[in-house]
């Protein structure tokens, strides 16, 4: 049951990311994909403040004591967000999610198969390329 309600969870965060690729493109063709990722972190910041302010789990300070790696996340989101403005803008929104997936697929295996990032080491299997491969066909096909 909890693994069903993380796949919904995750489910609506695949539809979120659409949503949000769809209208900052629109939005990044009016204002420049950078103004449009700008608008978009100040207004996550702007609502999840309170949030982290008065629900914290620990002090702020404590990411000054992790490792550098995982501060990179904000770098990562940050490039994400105007790369996929511009590419909803010039490609339109199916396509540019199709390369998202396809992109996040394969990432995904290579951190998987090397346990990097604290990832669970799940090694590259027949299984998992023929998985590939299908995935990558249907989303070809859904185009």
């Amino acid at each position: 049951m909890k693994r069903m309600l993380v796949f919904i969870v995750a489910f609506i965060s695949g539809v979120s990311l659409t949503l949000e690729g769809s209208i900052g493109g629109a939005l990044g063709q009016n204002i420049g994909e950078l103004e449009a990722s700008t608008y978009v972190f100040a207004v996550a910041f702007l609502i999840l403040s309170p949030f982290v302010l008065t629900l914290r789990r620990t002090n702020l300070s404590t990411m000054l004591k992790l490792p550098k790696w995982e501060l990179t996340g904000g770098l990562f989101g940050a490039a994400f967000l105007v790369l996929l403005f511009f590419s909803v803008a010039q490609l339109g929104i199916g396509i540019a999610m199709a390369a998202v997936i396809i992109g996040q697929f394969v990432i995904s295996i290579i951190i998987d198969h090397n346990g990097w990032l604290g990832a669970s080491r799940i090694r590259f299997n027949t299984n998992r390329f023929i998985a590939i491969v299908l995935l990558t066909i249907s989303l070809f096909l859904i185009l």
